[in-house]
């Protein structure tokens, strides 16, 4: 099931060539439609987000992607082939983690980089380097099992790009880590993007989406909700509304906002803020003007979009539909 806010698959990214191409895939785990006819294209050297609950067939879509399963119907290419012969030019970090843990940490990065292809000589000094980035000095003579589990997943991501891969596919690469190692990852990713990698990245994290992403896909229940660029939804929900912060009682300001027909509708928050629906007819510009002259304002601006609100919007949509139209029975995490 589709419903609004989805722009066509064919939006002003893909003018590129894509790097995945997804067109009518289908997957069944027994009863359960884990993927139900999804058609995508990941334009090269973009950034995607795939967003969904929990066993939305997020893992179950990048897994299709990465060939590890078949789809039941359609056909995914990647880098104009399949992820089994193109290997060496993709990365990969999977929900479920794993190292050698016996291993020491320098030396399970250099199989894995020689397993990609990659020439042993200069690779003990480019893995230094990169645990020197990671904030991991010195830790490459160590066991993979006496790091903390965040230090495991940060070994792990390295694992993924330490061969320069072409395509990244991360699922859920910022599960387990404090702030300060979820926004080193966020620098790596960006800098991955920029070296040229197209990166795909399964997230619950909205707002490092909505930071990160030049493209974002939702997926609920299998089906694919949304797919557009971040620019195809500031589009849509950007320019209709203003967010200001009176000086004065936040309530009284809403009212006498409403009698002006100023806006169409005003919702006061708790931190004091109030979230204008602009009347129509009206610009911004003569909003702004309106609200100026009702009271005093610590700060105006023009309402940008919020992916938390497309993402509940969307889903509690969907789910509501599924619930009207089937029993979905037994779940999976997908």
């Amino acid at each position: 099931m589709s419903v609004a806010l989805q722009p066509s698959v064919h939006s002003s990214s893909s003018s590129r060539h894509a790097a995945v191409s997804i067109d009518g895939v289908f997957k069944r785990f027994g009863n359960v439609h884990a993927v139900k006819d999804i058609s995508l294209e990941i334009p090269e050297r973009s950034l995607c987000g795939f967003l969904g609950p929990n066993g939305a067939g997020k893992s179950t879509a990048i897994r299709m992607i990465m060939s590890i399963i078949t789809p039941d119907a359609g056909t995914v290419e990647v880098l104009g082939s399949s992820a089994l012969k193109m290997k060496d030019r993709i990365g990969y970090l999977p929900e479920e983690r794993g190292l050698y843990r016996k291993m020491k940490v320098g030396e399970f990065i250099g199989y894995m980089a020689r397993l990609k292809g990659v020439h042993a000589s200069g690779l003990a000094r480019r893995i230094d380097d990169w645990l020197e980035r990671l904030a991991l000095p010195g830790v490459a003579k160590r066991r993979c099992e006496e790091l903390s589990k965040g230090q495991q997943q940060k070994i792990q991501l390295l694992s993924a790009i330490i061969h320069a891969p072409d395509l990244l596919i991360l699922d859920e690469p910022f599960s387990g880590l404090d702030p300060i190692n979820g926004r080193l990852v966020i620098d790596l990713i960006r800098s991955e993007q920029a070296r040229g990698a197209t990166i795909i990245f399964s997230t619950h994290q909205m707002h490092t989406a909505e930071a990160l992403c030049d493209k974002v896909v939702l997926i609920n229940k299998g089906e694919k909700l949304l797919d557009a660029t971040l620019a195809e939804l500031r589009a849509q929900h950007d320019d209709r509304g203003l967010v200001c912060e009176p000086r004065s009682n936040a309530q009284a300001f809403a009212d006498e906002v409403i009698r002006r027909r100023v806006a169409s509708a005003a919702r006061v928050h708790d931190n004091g803020t109030v979230d204008l629906d602009l009347a129509t007819g009206s610009t911004t510009e003569s909003a702004m003007r309106g609200v100026l002259e009702i009271a005093p304002m610590r700060s105006v601006a023009l309402r940008r979009m919020n992916l938390d609100d497309i993402f509940v919007q969307l889903v509690s949509a969907s789910d509501g539909s599924a619930n009207r139209t089937t029993n979905q029975g037994a779940s999976i995490d997908a």
